[in-house]
Protein backbone atom coordinates (compact mmCIF):
# COMPACT_ATOMS: atom_id res chain seq x y z
CA UNK A 1 0.00 0.00 0.00
CA UNK A 2 1.33 3.46 -0.94
CA UNK A 3 0.97 6.11 1.77
CA UNK A 4 0.96 9.75 0.74
CA UNK A 5 2.17 12.26 3.31
CA UNK A 6 0.14 15.46 3.06
CA UNK A 7 1.60 17.42 5.98
CA UNK A 8 4.71 17.67 8.12
CA UNK A 9 5.64 19.28 11.40
CA UNK A 10 8.27 21.86 10.49
CA UNK A 11 10.34 24.20 12.61
CA UNK A 12 10.65 27.94 12.11
CA UNK A 13 14.33 28.59 11.45
CA UNK A 14 14.34 32.29 10.64
CA UNK A 15 12.05 35.32 10.78
CA UNK A 16 13.03 38.59 9.13
CA UNK A 17 11.22 41.83 8.35
CA UNK A 18 11.30 42.42 4.59
CA UNK A 19 8.93 45.41 4.33
CA UNK A 20 6.55 47.42 6.48
CA UNK A 21 4.38 44.87 8.34
CA UNK A 22 5.77 42.03 6.21
CA UNK A 23 7.83 39.21 7.67
CA UNK A 24 9.68 36.46 5.84
CA UNK A 25 9.36 33.10 7.61
CA UNK A 26 11.48 30.04 6.82
CA UNK A 27 10.56 26.49 7.86
CA UNK A 28 12.77 23.38 7.93
CA UNK A 29 12.45 19.76 8.94
CA UNK A 30 13.50 19.38 12.61
CA UNK A 31 15.64 16.37 11.65
CA UNK A 32 17.22 18.09 8.68
CA UNK A 33 15.52 15.95 6.03
CA UNK A 34 15.12 17.51 2.57
CA UNK A 35 11.66 18.87 1.89
CA UNK A 36 9.44 17.85 -1.04
CA UNK A 37 9.96 19.78 -4.25
CA UNK A 38 7.54 22.41 -5.53
CA UNK A 39 6.78 24.39 -8.68
CA UNK A 40 6.40 28.18 -9.17
CA UNK A 41 3.00 29.37 -8.00
CA UNK A 42 2.75 26.76 -5.25
CA UNK A 43 1.64 27.51 -1.70
CA UNK A 44 1.78 25.81 1.67
CA UNK A 45 -0.97 25.77 4.27
CA UNK A 46 0.13 26.74 7.77
CA UNK A 47 -1.89 25.35 10.68
CA UNK A 48 -1.75 27.91 13.47
CA UNK A 49 -1.93 27.24 17.24
CA UNK A 50 -5.50 28.59 17.43
CA UNK A 51 -6.72 26.03 14.90
CA UNK A 52 -6.84 28.48 12.00
CA UNK A 53 -5.29 27.40 8.70
CA UNK A 54 -3.95 29.87 6.16
CA UNK A 55 -2.31 29.50 2.76
CA UNK A 56 0.86 31.37 1.79
CA UNK A 57 2.73 31.38 -1.50
CA UNK A 58 6.24 29.98 -1.53
CA UNK A 59 8.76 32.61 -2.55
CA UNK A 60 12.14 31.09 -1.80
CA UNK A 61 14.75 29.26 -3.84
CA UNK A 62 13.21 26.13 -5.36
CA UNK A 63 16.63 24.46 -5.57
CA UNK A 64 17.13 24.77 -1.81
CA UNK A 65 15.25 21.78 -0.39
CA UNK A 66 16.40 22.53 3.16
CA UNK A 67 13.59 25.05 3.75
CA UNK A 68 10.30 26.57 2.67
CA UNK A 69 10.06 30.36 2.69
CA UNK A 70 6.95 32.54 2.76
CA UNK A 71 6.32 36.25 3.27
CA UNK A 72 3.29 37.36 5.29
CA UNK A 73 1.65 40.78 5.48
CA UNK A 74 0.14 41.59 8.86
CA UNK A 75 -3.47 42.57 8.18
CA UNK A 76 -5.00 44.30 11.18
CA UNK A 77 -8.49 44.15 9.69
CA UNK A 78 -8.18 40.62 8.34
CA UNK A 79 -9.60 37.38 9.71
CA UNK A 80 -6.83 36.91 12.27
CA UNK A 81 -4.48 34.44 10.60
CA UNK A 82 -1.77 36.87 9.54
CA UNK A 83 -1.72 38.58 12.93
CA UNK A 84 -1.44 35.24 14.70
CA UNK A 85 1.44 34.10 12.50
CA UNK A 86 3.26 37.41 13.03
CA UNK A 87 2.88 36.97 16.78
CA UNK A 88 3.68 33.24 16.89
CA UNK A 89 6.52 33.00 14.39
CA UNK A 90 9.90 32.84 16.09
CA UNK A 91 12.89 30.56 15.66
CA UNK A 92 12.28 27.16 17.22
CA UNK A 93 8.47 27.16 17.02
CA UNK A 94 7.08 24.05 15.36
CA UNK A 95 3.94 24.17 13.21
CA UNK A 96 2.05 21.67 11.11
CA UNK A 97 2.46 22.50 7.43
CA UNK A 98 0.43 21.04 4.61
CA UNK A 99 2.82 20.27 1.78
CA UNK A 100 2.97 22.40 -1.37
CA UNK A 101 -0.02 22.51 -3.67
CA UNK A 102 -0.36 24.57 -6.83
CA UNK A 103 -3.45 26.32 -8.18
CA UNK A 104 -1.43 28.97 -10.04
CA UNK A 105 0.66 27.07 -12.57
CA UNK A 106 3.26 28.68 -14.79
CA UNK A 107 2.60 27.79 -18.43
CA UNK A 108 5.27 27.67 -21.11
CA UNK A 109 5.46 30.75 -23.31
CA UNK A 110 7.96 32.83 -25.26
CA UNK A 111 7.19 36.01 -23.31
CA UNK A 112 5.55 37.03 -20.05
CA UNK A 113 4.26 40.14 -18.35
CA UNK A 114 4.14 39.83 -14.55
CA UNK A 115 2.04 42.37 -12.67
CA UNK A 116 2.32 42.27 -8.88
CA UNK A 117 0.75 44.44 -6.23
CA UNK A 118 1.87 44.52 -2.60
CA UNK A 119 2.27 41.07 -1.03
CA UNK A 120 1.02 39.62 -4.33
CA UNK A 121 4.62 39.74 -5.50
CA UNK A 122 5.42 36.51 -3.60
CA UNK A 123 4.23 33.84 -6.08
CA UNK A 124 5.69 35.81 -8.98
CA UNK A 125 9.27 35.69 -7.66
CA UNK A 126 9.84 31.94 -8.36
CA UNK A 127 8.08 32.33 -11.71
CA UNK A 128 10.46 35.08 -12.75
CA UNK A 129 13.44 32.99 -11.69
CA UNK A 130 12.23 30.07 -13.82
CA UNK A 131 11.54 32.10 -16.96
CA UNK A 132 14.92 33.82 -16.60
CA UNK A 133 16.60 30.41 -16.56
CA UNK A 134 14.55 29.33 -19.57
CA UNK A 135 15.64 32.40 -21.53
CA UNK A 136 12.09 33.67 -22.15
CA UNK A 137 11.28 37.36 -22.55
CA UNK A 138 9.71 38.86 -19.46
CA UNK A 139 8.79 42.11 -17.75
CA UNK A 140 7.74 42.71 -14.15
CA UNK A 141 5.49 45.60 -13.17
CA UNK A 142 5.51 45.81 -9.36
CA UNK A 143 3.32 48.33 -7.56
CA UNK A 144 3.07 49.37 -3.93
CA UNK A 145 1.90 52.27 -1.78
CA UNK A 146 5.42 53.26 -0.78
CA UNK A 147 8.93 51.96 -1.28
CA UNK A 148 9.10 50.67 2.29
CA UNK A 149 5.89 48.66 1.84
CA UNK A 150 7.24 46.65 -1.13
CA UNK A 151 8.77 43.34 -0.09
CA UNK A 152 11.89 42.30 -2.05
CA UNK A 153 11.88 45.63 -3.92
CA UNK A 154 15.66 46.00 -3.94
CA UNK A 155 16.26 42.35 -4.85
CA UNK A 156 13.91 42.58 -7.81
CA UNK A 157 15.07 46.05 -8.81
CA UNK A 158 18.60 44.70 -9.21
CA UNK A 159 17.44 42.50 -12.12
CA UNK A 160 17.62 45.45 -14.51
CA UNK A 161 15.36 47.30 -16.91
CA UNK A 162 12.92 44.40 -17.15
CA UNK A 163 11.62 45.42 -13.71
CA UNK A 164 9.35 48.47 -13.58
CA UNK A 165 8.70 49.62 -10.02
CA UNK A 166 5.51 51.68 -9.55
CA UNK A 167 5.70 53.39 -6.19
CA UNK A 168 2.28 55.00 -5.85
CA UNK A 169 3.54 57.92 -3.78
CA UNK A 170 5.76 58.86 -6.71
CA UNK A 171 4.05 57.56 -9.87
CA UNK A 172 0.46 56.67 -9.06
CA UNK A 173 -1.02 53.43 -10.32
CA UNK A 174 0.54 51.40 -13.15
CA UNK A 175 -0.47 52.53 -16.65
CA UNK A 176 -2.17 49.26 -17.61
CA UNK A 177 -3.37 50.35 -21.09
CA UNK A 178 0.17 51.27 -22.11
CA UNK A 179 1.74 48.24 -20.41
CA UNK A 180 -0.54 45.70 -22.12
CA UNK A 181 -0.63 47.50 -25.47
CA UNK A 182 3.19 47.40 -25.68
CA UNK A 183 3.45 43.73 -24.66
CA UNK A 184 4.82 41.34 -27.32
CA UNK A 185 2.30 39.36 -29.36
CA UNK A 186 1.33 36.18 -27.55
CA UNK A 187 2.64 37.39 -24.20
CA UNK A 188 1.12 35.62 -21.19
CA UNK A 189 0.00 37.82 -18.31
CA UNK A 190 0.41 36.74 -14.69
CA UNK A 191 -0.98 38.96 -11.97
CA UNK A 192 -1.43 38.71 -8.22
CA UNK A 193 -2.33 41.28 -5.61
CA UNK A 194 -5.33 43.29 -4.39
CA UNK A 195 -8.66 42.36 -5.97
CA UNK A 196 -9.11 45.86 -7.42
CA UNK A 197 -5.80 45.55 -9.25
CA UNK A 198 -6.64 42.09 -10.62
CA UNK A 199 -10.05 43.33 -11.77
CA UNK A 200 -8.37 46.27 -13.53
CA UNK A 201 -5.87 43.98 -15.27
CA UNK A 202 -8.65 41.61 -16.37
CA UNK A 203 -10.74 44.47 -17.74
CA UNK A 204 -7.80 45.90 -19.69
CA UNK A 205 -6.70 42.47 -20.92
CA UNK A 206 -10.01 42.05 -22.75
CA UNK A 207 -9.18 45.07 -24.90
CA UNK A 208 -5.99 43.54 -26.35
CA UNK A 209 -6.39 40.70 -28.86
CA UNK A 210 -2.67 40.18 -29.32
CA UNK A 211 -2.06 38.77 -25.83
CA UNK A 212 -1.66 35.06 -25.17
CA UNK A 213 -3.54 34.54 -21.93
CA UNK A 214 -4.32 35.84 -18.46
CA UNK A 215 -3.58 34.01 -15.21
CA UNK A 216 -4.24 35.42 -11.76
CA UNK A 217 -4.40 34.49 -8.11
CA UNK A 218 -6.35 36.42 -5.51
CA UNK A 219 -5.38 36.94 -1.88
CA UNK A 220 -8.87 38.24 -1.07
CA UNK A 221 -12.38 38.01 -2.45
CA UNK A 222 -13.67 40.45 -5.05
CA UNK A 223 -16.66 41.30 -2.88
CA UNK A 224 -18.54 40.32 0.28
CA UNK A 225 -19.72 36.72 0.69
CA UNK A 226 -23.36 36.36 -0.34
CA UNK A 227 -25.31 33.56 1.39
CA UNK A 228 -28.75 34.82 0.34
CA UNK A 229 -31.24 32.57 -1.45
CA UNK A 230 -33.69 29.77 -0.77
CA UNK A 231 -32.77 26.74 1.29
CA UNK A 232 -31.80 23.55 -0.56
CA UNK A 233 -30.82 19.96 0.10
CA UNK A 234 -27.31 18.52 -0.15
CA UNK A 235 -26.51 14.82 -0.41
CA UNK A 236 -22.99 13.59 0.31
CA UNK A 237 -22.90 10.53 -1.93
CA UNK A 238 -19.89 8.70 -0.47
CA UNK A 239 -20.74 9.55 3.15
CA UNK A 240 -24.45 8.86 2.81
CA UNK A 241 -25.51 12.01 4.68
CA UNK A 242 -28.25 14.37 3.50
CA UNK A 243 -29.00 17.75 5.06
CA UNK A 244 -30.65 21.09 4.37
CA UNK A 245 -28.64 24.29 3.85
CA UNK A 246 -30.80 27.24 4.94
CA UNK A 247 -30.48 30.83 3.75
CA UNK A 248 -27.59 32.61 5.46
CA UNK A 249 -25.55 29.41 5.91
CA UNK A 250 -22.85 28.07 3.58
CA UNK A 251 -22.51 24.46 2.43
CA UNK A 252 -19.04 24.12 3.96
CA UNK A 253 -20.30 24.74 7.50
CA UNK A 254 -22.91 22.00 7.12
CA UNK A 255 -20.44 19.59 5.49
CA UNK A 256 -17.98 20.02 8.36
CA UNK A 257 -20.64 18.89 10.82
CA UNK A 258 -20.45 15.54 9.04
CA UNK A 259 -16.82 15.65 7.85
CA UNK A 260 -14.83 17.74 10.37
CA UNK A 261 -11.60 17.31 8.39
CA UNK A 262 -13.00 18.66 5.12
CA UNK A 263 -10.28 20.95 3.66
CA UNK A 264 -10.90 24.71 3.55
CA UNK A 265 -8.97 27.92 3.99
CA UNK A 266 -10.15 31.32 2.74
CA UNK A 267 -13.93 30.81 3.26
CA UNK A 268 -14.44 33.56 0.66
CA UNK A 269 -14.28 31.62 -2.60
CA UNK A 270 -10.88 32.62 -3.97
CA UNK A 271 -8.30 30.05 -2.85
CA UNK A 272 -9.66 26.80 -4.34
CA UNK A 273 -9.01 24.73 -1.21
CA UNK A 274 -12.62 23.54 -0.77
CA UNK A 275 -13.18 22.68 -4.46
CA UNK A 276 -15.68 19.81 -4.60
CA UNK A 277 -16.98 17.59 -7.39
CA UNK A 278 -20.68 17.94 -8.19
CA UNK A 279 -22.43 14.68 -9.17
CA UNK A 280 -25.91 16.09 -9.67
CA UNK A 281 -27.70 19.43 -9.44
CA UNK A 282 -26.83 22.91 -10.68
CA UNK A 283 -24.43 25.01 -8.60
CA UNK A 284 -25.02 28.72 -8.12
CA UNK A 285 -21.39 29.80 -8.46
CA UNK A 286 -20.36 32.76 -6.29
CA UNK A 287 -16.59 32.22 -6.21
CA UNK A 288 -13.61 34.05 -7.73
CA UNK A 289 -11.62 30.87 -8.36
CA UNK A 290 -13.26 28.94 -11.21
CA UNK A 291 -13.08 30.35 -14.73
CA UNK A 292 -16.36 31.18 -16.50
CA UNK A 293 -15.99 28.01 -18.61
CA UNK A 294 -15.38 25.90 -15.51
CA UNK A 295 -18.45 27.41 -13.87
CA UNK A 296 -20.53 26.66 -16.98
CA UNK A 297 -19.43 23.01 -16.85
CA UNK A 298 -21.06 22.76 -13.43
CA UNK A 299 -19.06 19.71 -12.33
CA UNK A 300 -17.01 21.47 -9.64
CA UNK A 301 -17.85 24.12 -7.06
CA UNK A 302 -16.46 26.05 -4.10
CA UNK A 303 -18.64 24.95 -1.19
CA UNK A 304 -17.53 27.81 1.08
CA UNK A 305 -19.54 30.40 -0.89
CA UNK A 306 -21.52 28.85 -3.75
CA UNK A 307 -25.09 27.61 -3.46
CA UNK A 308 -27.69 25.73 -5.51
CA UNK A 309 -29.90 27.02 -8.33
CA UNK A 310 -32.42 24.23 -7.79
CA UNK A 311 -33.63 22.19 -4.84
CA UNK A 312 -30.77 19.67 -4.45
CA UNK A 313 -27.05 19.13 -4.98
CA UNK A 314 -25.25 15.77 -4.85
CA UNK A 315 -21.59 16.11 -3.92
CA UNK A 316 -18.75 13.58 -4.21
CA UNK A 317 -18.02 13.56 -0.50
Amino acid sequence: MITTIESLTLRVTNVAEVADDVIEVSFADPEGHPLPTWEPGAHIEVHLPSGLSRQYSLCGNRDDRSKYTIAVLREENGRGGSKELHDAAEAGVELNIRLPRNNFHLVEADSYIFIGGGIGITPLIPMIEQVRKAGARWTLVYGGRSASSMAYREQLGSLGDQVDLWIEEERGYPDLPSILASAPGGAVIYTCGPSAMIDAVAAEFSAHDHLGGLHFERFSASGPVDTSGDSFEVELRRTGATFTVPEGVNILDEVRKVLPDQPFSCEEGYCGECETKVLDGEPDHRDDYLTPDEQDNGDMMMICVSRCKGRKLVLDL
